[in-house]
């Protein structure tokens, strides 16, 4: 039977923390930063868990990890 390939795109976009939850980091800080204020850059900094409703679709993604 055939290895089982994850997903090398979510591998680099997701974490798994020690308690089994997932991380991710927050989109929109790559470009168009001038209209956005100093606050919501600084809030797109920080890391944050994925809901509870797409956790399963992403361990699905990581499987092979």
């Amino acid at each position: 039977m055939p290895k089982i390939k994850s997903r090398r795109g979510a591998c680099k976009r997701f974490k798994v923390t020690a308690s089994g939850k997932i991380k991710r980091w927050k989109e929109g800080k790559s470009h168009i930063l001038t209209k956005k204020t100093r606050k919501r850059k600084r809030n797109l900094r920080k890391g944050t868990l994925v809901s509870v409703e797409m956790e399963k679709n992403v361990k699905k993604m990581l499987l092979a990890e």
